[in-house]
């Protein structure tokens, strides 16, 4: 079996790159499947669904195909905003933030669980975890909630969400559980820390309470990189009691309160042309605020701290300015300069990019130092010769991504 689990995180169906990536990574021996219904709002499961259309019958028998709940985002938000009655037990929900509520009671659980199961088109579910439970400790604690109080309650919301599992193992709706969580990778004494060890005792209550011979925990996911390495004590502890360990989040990494990119990229050789093109059509009254824009981008490439960063950026700056500028005018005479702009902004990325990458390995070549691979090829080789983790889940988004991670096993 792979090493690598393909990780669908900034996958969706409305991309036939992403379905045929997974397609790709499946038939080239990939076994595992990560998900979940709030990537992509629900994109992602659909994106699956696809692929398995087009997949010989016996690869997707030897597929697993793990998803996760406990995340209310994107159109489910906005539906339980219109309407606080669409989600059951409201007293469980956890509002951390405007645009993320989070629940992981019995009766979400279920509700989540059917609509994964339309959206994969399937009957049953391999691996179903809790998603990052450890929100509750957050609100809690910005709540003032005493820390034997807030565990105490993170342990019955465990419990009670446990039997719900226990109960779809018996409808057969899925095969296992388990639990995925940030938290687990940090440090004991960090507040949101979510302790481990009692999780198989709780599960083995549920499965009493539930009326099953013995627990189906059978899995933990969590993230784990060259950088951050806490999480190993959590591997480790799960492996010494017979779980499976995934590692998520192999090349992003969380350094100096910052995030960084654990991979080299090559240089734009186009951008400046395509910039200095821009510039040129730009050169006029009417579109002077998109030559300010392309002028300013250009000066602020070596700015951001990692791709994240820009992404950010790019959507809720930079396209928005651009659609307002353009707002009004025909369509036709924008199709040409927003077909240039497209390519240019494709080069921006890329030479945003490799000055992330120039900036990281530099400050991270304590850490480097003694790999000679890419910085890619090091973090998931690092990952790749612990024992304690069994599968490395990587996004990859595109056909030659998949061979380029899949390339590293042989």
């Amino acid at each position: 079996m792979s090493n690598f689990a393909f990780g669908t995180y900034r996958i969706s169906d409305i991309n036939p790159l992403h379905v045929q990536s997974i397609k790709e990574a499946v038939e080239s021996g990939v076994k595992i499947i990560d998900t979940s219904p709030n990537y992509m709002n629900g994109g992602a499961e659909r994106a699956i669904a696809a692929a398995l259309d087009q997949i010989d019958e016996d690869k997707r028998e030897s597929l697993e195909i793990i998803s996760k709940f406990g995340y209310i985002q994107g159109s489910l938000l906005s539906e339980y905003k219109k309407d606080p009655s669409s989600i059951e037990d409201e007293e469980s929900i956890v509002k951390y933030s405007e645009d993320c509520y989070h629940s992981i009671s019995r009766s979400f659980m279920q509700e989540q669980l059917t609509g994964s199961l339309e959206r994969l088109n399937l009957k049953k579910i391999d691996c179903y975890l809790v998603h990052n439970p450890e929100y509750y400790l957050f609100d809690a604690l910005n709540r003032g909630v005493y820390k034997d109080e807030r565990l105490d309650e993170m342990y019955r919301r465990l419990e009670d969400s446990f039997i719900g599992l226990e109960e779809e193992i018996k409808k057969g709706r899925i095969l296992s559980y388990g639990v995925s969580s940030n938290s687990f990778s940090l440090h004991v004494g960090d507040e949101g820390f979510l302790p481990y060890e009692d999780l198989l005792t709780l599960a083995q209550n549920a499965a009493q309470i539930a009326g099953n011979k013995k627990h189906s925990f059978t899995t933990i996911q969590l993230p784990v990189n060259m950088i951050e390495t806490e999480g190993l004590k959590c591997a480790a502890w799960a492996k010494e009691n017979g779980l499976r360990v995934l590692t998520n989040r192999p090349l992003n990494a969380r350094y100096n309160d910052k995030m960084v990119r654990l991979a080299d990229y090559d240089d734009s050789r186009d951008y400046f042309n395509y910039l200095n093109e821009l510039l040129d059509i730009c050169d006029m009254q009417e579109l002077e605020p998109l030559y300010n824009l392309f002028e300013q981008l250009d000066m602020s490439k070596h700015r951001f701290e990692w791709i994240g960063d820009y992404d950010i950026f790019l959507y809720t700056q930079i396209i928005p300015h651009i659609k307002n500028v353009l707002q009004g005018k025909e369509q036709s005479q924008n199709e040409a300069l927003l077909n240039l702009i497209d390519m240019f902004l494709r080069e921006y990325k890329t030479t945003v990019s490799y000055e992330c990458s120039k900036k990281n390995k530099e400050e991270l070549k304590e850490f480097f130092k003694e790999c000679s691979y890419s910085m890619q090829e090091c973090a998931l080789k690092f990952l790749m010769q612990n024992n304690d983790i069994d599968h490395i889940i990587v996004g990859m988004r595109k056909r030659a991504y998949v061979h380029q991670i899949l390339s590293l096993e042989k």
